[in-house]
């Protein structure tokens, strides 16, 4: 009876089935869509104290490098990585996170962004490797999302001046798809907050 009533939370918190629907609609979400810098426009043109900042495009193991939305049962196995069947990001994790990086940059700091090394020579780079972007459920209706990713900041010549992991835990408002959503959201603008404090002090 356990192990049965175990089953049945794993197809609810998944979103399967038994019976194959038809029709069935997709849910796309953006966890950075409403990470809109409120900023003095006077501080988003480049100073003299402003860098131009290739940041490259984030890293990302194979597992995660997808659309899927992740979530593992710390209370079955925690070990066990499932995705969601009607739940997907707009794009990877990784390009999400590198697309809020660069805005809160660009929005935030008085250093300038650019595309690629073909549009101007970078003083600097930006590098991120995610390491863990998951939701976990420690019951079937209590959940927290992880976020982890490493940051290094190289110099023109590929010298490495600094490096650091960044990492957060947020609690899902509900055990779902959507609940994780809110929390990536709350977590990735206080990362990405710390990763553009952490810059500005090494590029003093």
């Amino acid at each position: 009876m356990k192990n049965f009533t175990l089953l049945l939370g794993i197809l609810f918190i998944s979103g399967c089935t038994i019976i194959p629907e038809k029709n069935t609609n997709i849910a796309t979400y953006n966890f950075a869509a409403d990470a809109i810098a409120d900023t003095d426009p006077s501080i988003r043109q480049i100073g003299k104290d402003g860098r131009k900042i290739l940041v490259s495009t984030a890293t990302a193991p194979l597992w995660l490098d997808t659309r899927a939305m992740h979530y593992r049962l710390r209370y079955h196995n925690r070990s066990q990585s499932y995705t969601y069947a009607n739940s997907r990001w707009a794009s990877p994790p990784a390009f999400l996170l590198t697309q809020q990086i660069k805005n809160k940059i660009a929005d935030t700091t008085r250093h300038l962004v650019i595309k690629d090394s073909g549009m101007a020579i970078p003083e600097n780079e930006l590098h991120i490797e995610l390491e863990e972007f998951s939701q976990i459920f420690d019951t079937l209706n209590d959940s927290h999302i992880v976020i982890r990713f490493r940051a290094s900041l190289v110099n023109n010549t590929h010298r490495l001046i600094a490096q650091k992991i960044f990492s957060a835990k947020q609690e899902a408002p509900s055990a779902d798809a959507a609940g994780a959503v809110e929390a990536f959201a709350i977590a990735s603008n206080e990362l990405v907050d710390a990763l553009v404090g952490w810059l500005q002090t090494e590029l003093k």
